[in-house]
This record gives structure tokens, C-alpha cells and sequence, in this order.
């Protein structure tokens, strides 16, 4: 007797909860969210990307690759041949390329951002420009790529992409 009436309380518990929730109600006396028609996805005005026209002032990094690099005495050291840049976006180090003929026998050197002054020689031209000379450059430890092998004889990259130290 007992498992009939057990089983009809919980149908009409059931039924009584059904028919709360296609009514509009939930069943803590709330009401249900309605239901919104489909339509396509799109982003709020404020997550759009943020588009920038280039200005004269700008220094595109095409135009920078391949820079001389020079001293004081306008002589010319190296090369920009890369740059590194932080988690942030900003330039953690220059790649100068020193040494060599025509990039044969050359070695890369990384140095502070704050000491390569950039600017403009004629309006247009970009240069670099750094207090040392070739000799201190050549001296300096070899950068090397992570995953690269350093040259026989080197002491293996750092890590984060830090110069590595020769013996």
C-alpha cells in the first residue's frame, strides 16, 4: 500500500514542477529567463580590434632589418639583423650582426634597447646609433638563437633569450 501512494506523490511532485517551469516560474517562486531569438554573433564596440594608419614618425621594422649601425665617429659596426621583444611588446634587446663579409663569418651581438639611439638622417633614412666601437662589439658574448647551436667552442644559449656567455 505504501509503494502506490509513495509513487503517486512523487508523480504529482513531478507534474507540479513541469508544469512551474513552462509556465514562466521556476520552482524556488523565481521566474525563468525567456528565451532569446537567434540572431548572429557580434562583438561590442569596444572589442573590436583598434586599426592605425602609419605616420611619419613611425619606424617600420622592415625598414629597420638591414640598418647599419653606427659610432660616434660615424663609422660604420654592423647591422640591425633582429630584435627581440619582451611579454609586453616592447624591445628587450637589438640583434646587431658584426663581423664578416656579407653576413659570412659574422656573429650576433644583443645589446640594451637604451643604448641604440634610433633617428632619422635625412627626414626619411632611419639609422642606428651606438657608443662603442667594432673591436668592443666583436669582443662582446654571441647571441644565440634558443634551439640554435652555438659555435664550437661556445658556452650554450641562456635562457630567455639572453646572450649567451663565451668561456
Amino acid at each position: 500500500m505504501r509503494t502506490p501512494l509513495l509513487a503517486s506523490a512523487l508523480l504529482l511532485a513531478g507534474l507540479a514542477t513541469a508544469s512551474a517551469q513552462t509556465d514562466g516560474t521556476k520552482p524556488d517562486g523565481g521566474t525563468a529567463a525567456t528565451p532569446v531569438p537567434a540572431a548572429p554573433a557580434t562583438m561590442a564596440d569596444n572589442l573590436r580590434p583598434t586599426f592605425v594608419a602609419q605616420t611619419p614618425d613611425d619606424m617600420v621594422a622592415s625598414k629597420l632589418i638591414g640598418s647599419s649601425v653606427v659610432n660616434g665617429a660615424n663609422e660604420t659596426i654592423g647591422q640591425i639583423a633582429d630584435f627581440v621583444l619582451d611579454q609586453k611588446g616592447a624591445v628587450k634587446a637589438w640583434i646587431i650582426g658584426v663581423g664578416g663579409f656579407l653576413g659570412i663569418g659574422s656573429k650576433y651581438v644583443a645589446v640594451d634597447p637604451s643604448v641604440l639611439k634610433l633617428d632619422r638622417t635625412d627626414g626619411k633614412t632611419l639609422q642606428a646609433r651606438i657608443d662603442t666601437t667594432k673591436d668592443q662589439l666583436r669582443a662582446a658574448p654571441e647571441y644565440v638563437y634558443l634551439g640554435k647551436e652555438p659555435p664550437k667552442g661556445a658556452a650554450p644559449a641562456s635562457p630567455a633569450g639572453e646572450p649567451a656567455q663565451k668561456p
